[in-house]
């Protein structure tokens, strides 16, 4: 069905929720702080049910409590999706994953205004736990809806404030009863911020992701003793702290030995008893590691895991570890890649083509459905920070060229 080729979202309406979302868990700075399935982020959810109830979208929850707006369409079928999260790190920047959400939504009332209703169902979702913030691991809601992460397990998780994930979606009122793994996409696309500098580099509005890079998170355990900083001789130390230096001295070299796209970070520490004269005797630590080639990971894990053994033999310590989330690196659908650039050209827009270096609940999609991702720049590239920004046109769009390949998808 042809439709108006001038359609455009309503720029200011999409802004105005942007902002007032902003508002719900907002710090200093501009940032916000929705950790999973705290007050905030039910008050948020709340806040995005009601924009979706105004639209008139029948509104689900399902039992890990992701939240689904459907919008039906002249032919019964499998909806075609978009979306994203809106829990976020405790510094988080108003743009990640809000901004996929509110766009959808955006396209939604585009659509209403404008009369048309797609040949297939229209979904908006956003998704639980997307940052693994306070719950590991990330993208919990998304894996969980597609599949690919078992639900009980998934709800007996224990966050970082010893709560479960389960009782916190009681608490909050969104355990729901749709059960998981049983929806079935027509396709999947999400609108995000680059969350990297690239396109703001390149001078490039629209970014047609190829993919996500696999991710692997290690949660290590050092355990020493914990003594006198003056009365004992540096030979006799079980350092715990020492160690744990050792380890992210060791993890910044193997990035620089794989060069490449590997990166590798550590960014949680946390030192017992984290006194200035005691020597630690504990620490718990979580690596990242990165990489877009699923054999150069695993090469990164196991050299990870010799680092470990040689610091425990070395230092006489007591060294643990476990992994707290694995995702093998995913390809994105070419037909919606290609359909990314298209649709940018047609608007005249620039686009290019590149990698994701940060996980998103698209992934979760990619081997189920035909799963793409659009990008627009982040200013010098922060994210993840109160100072996270993203220019209003750029925003604009990003959510134009998701209107038009939301529309072609959903009535093909």
């Amino acid at each position: 069905m042809g439709h108006d080729p001038n359609l455009t979202i309503n720029t200011a309406r999409l802004m105005e929720r942007i902002n007032s979302l902003a508002q719900v868990g907002a710090i200093d700075g501009g940032g916000v702080n929705r950790l999973a399935l705290s007050d905030e982020d039910r008050r948020g959810r709340d806040l995005v049910v009601s924009y979706m109830k105004c639209l008139g979208l029948k509104v689900s929850v399902d039992q890990i409590g992701n939240v689904v707006g459907l919008r039906d369409g002249r032919e019964h079928g499998p909806a075609v999706f978009t979306g994203s999260h809106i829990d976020s790190v405790k510094t988080g920047g108003r743009y990640d994953g809000a901004l996929g959400v509110l766009a959808g939504l955006e396209v939604v009332e585009t659509l209403n205004d404008a009369g048309i209703r797609t040949k297939y169902p229209l979904a908006v979702a956003f998704f639980t736990n997307e940052e693994g913030a306070r719950f590991a691991p990330d993208m919990m809601g998304s894996m969980v809806h597609q599949g690919h992460l078992p639900l009980e397990e998934m709800l007996e998780i224990i966050g970082i404030d010893g709560t479960s994930v389960r009782e916190n979606l009681e608490r909050i009122g969104y355990a729901g009863d749709i059960p998981c793994a049983t929806t079935k996409a027509r396709a999947y696309v999400e609108l995000h911020i680059e969350q990297g500098p690239v396109l703001e580099h390149d001078n490039i509005t629209i970014g047609a992701v190829e993919g996500v890079q696999g991710i692997s998170w290690t949660e290590v355990e050092i355990t020493g003793t914990s003594n006198h900083a003056g009365t004992t001789p540096m030979p006799l130390r079980q350092d715990a702290g020492y160690t744990a230096a050792c380890v992210v001295r060791s993890v910044r070299k193997l990035a620089e030995d794989f060069g490449g796209d590997q990166v590798a970070t550590v960014g949680y520490m946390e030192l017992t008893p984290n006194v200035v004269n005691v020597i630690a005797g504990q620490c718990r630590l979580i690596v990242d590691l990165r990489n877009s080639n699923a054999e150069r990971l695993r090469m990164a894990e196991k050299r990870l895991i010799r680092v470990l053994n040689r610091l425990r033999n070395r230092e006489n310590i007591a060294i643990a570890h476990r992994s707290l989330a694995r995702y093998e690196p995913v390809s994105f659908s070419a037909s919606i890649l290609e359909g990314v650039e298209r649709h940018a050209r047609t608007m005249g827009y620039s686009v290019r083509r590149l990698p994701s270096g940060a996980g998103h609940d698209a992934q979760a999609f990619a081997g189920n459905c035909p799963t793409g991702m659009i990008f627009i720049p982040s200013v010098r590239g922060i994210s993840h920070n109160v100072d996270e920004h993203t220019h209003v046109d750029d925003i604009e769009a990003g959510a134009n060229v998701l209107l038009r390949l939301l529309l072609e998808l959903a009535d093909n």
